[in-house]
């Protein structure tokens, strides 16, 4: 008889790329068992070359699912789903709502445990969670599918298509992250892009939003140097970043995104670290770079402001560092 699982994870888009090597094992390792993913709809491109039985679930929580009365329209839909699991891989309160309804119909349901009472030991330097890989893991086996992370890309079962002729060695630098304490000053990061060029690497800017128009300039300045900042949907984006050497991130969605496409990551770590449990799927905590201070982690998703307001953990990391780590990783 065929099993279904239904799985939420809604936002953010880091989040989300982060649930995708645990789901497509889960997928792969249970050809029979139909796995229904439950997320917004600017999410859907990261699920591409998904195995068959993974269907997506839109989630239109500024359309018709938006409100009490998007909810109820939304709950009304997933029942036509039939699933005889939940797997709650966000665990807030849009999914607690969803829980709650599930389990008063009498099926199984698990979140994932985000571990918050544990934190302040992180905080204080005490300890470190778990990698949320091993946690989405944890999900379904407590849902009764063990599942082995064998995962390496979304491109396992075909090539990516070639969107843009790339030159070799090639290394992506995605500058920004969400906060700016998250975020190595961008005049650093600019040098850094200046040194490798320098030395005959071809350089490629991800970005979006505001920051197209400033990567452009980089791109004006900087020899050897591409924006791709907004001229890509995320499918086509995923393709170009499979073509990168070595992709330089900060802790934010990019570093993700290289990971579900199987391309090295050097990541930069300032107010977070990876005693977090974000370092990306399949990447070595030895090319993650941060420094180790005392005030380090001094939050677990990231914050607006340095409460030293000094910002040393990023600013403290000198351009050359980063550059010399891309060519050990080289």
């Amino acid at each position: 008889m065929l099993k279904r699982i239904l799985i939420i994870r809604l936002s953010a888009l880091g989040d989300v790329a982060m649930t995708v090597p645990a789901i497509y094992s889960l997928a792969r390792q249970y050809p029979h068992l139909r796995v229904d993913v439950l997320t917004r709809p600017s999410f859907v491109q990261l699920f591409i070359h998904k195995p068959e039985n993974i269907h997506i679930f839109k989630a239109d929580l500024k359309g018709k699912h938006q409100g009490l009365t998007g909810m109820c329209r939304l709950l009304k839909e997933l029942v036509s789903l039939h699933p005889d699991y939940v797997a709650d891989l966000h665990n807030v309160m849009c999914s607690w709502i969803i829980d709650a309804f599930f389990i008063l119909v009498g099926k199984k349901v698990v979140m994932v445990d985000k571990m918050r009472a544990g934190r302040r030991k992180v905080l204080h330097g005490k300890g470190r969670q778990p990698n949320f890989m091993n946690r989405y893991a944890d999900v379904f086996s407590r849902l009764g599918f063990p599942v082995s992370l064998d995962f390496r890309s979304v491109f396992s079962d075909s090539h990516p298509r070639q969107i843009i002729p790339i030159r070799h060695p090639a290394i992506g630098i995605a500058p920004f992250a969400r906060y700016s304490n998250k975020t190595y000053p961008v005049e650093k990061m600019r040098q850094v892009a200046e040194l490798l060029a320098k030395d005959g690497f071809h350089i490629y800017l991800f970005g979006g939003g505001r920051e197209v128009s400033l990567l452009k300039q980089w791109q004006n300045d900087i020899g050897h140097c591409t924006s791709l900042a907004g001229r890509f949907p995320l499918s086509d984006e995923l393709s170009v970043i499979s073509s990168m050497d070595v992709m330089i991130t900060m802790d934010s969605a990019n570093q993700h995104l290289a990971s579900v496409v199987d391309t090295k990551v050097l990541s930069v770590w300032g107010s977070t670290t990876p005693a977090c449990g974000f370092l990306s799927y399949g990447q070595s905590e030895d090319n993650a770079i941060y420094l180790h201070l005392p005030c380090q982690p001094c939050s677990i998703g990231g914050s607006k402001k340095c409460r030293l307001h000094t910002l040393a953990c990023l600013r403290q990391i000198s351009p050359e560092t980063i550059v010399a780590k891309v060519k050990q990783l080289i």
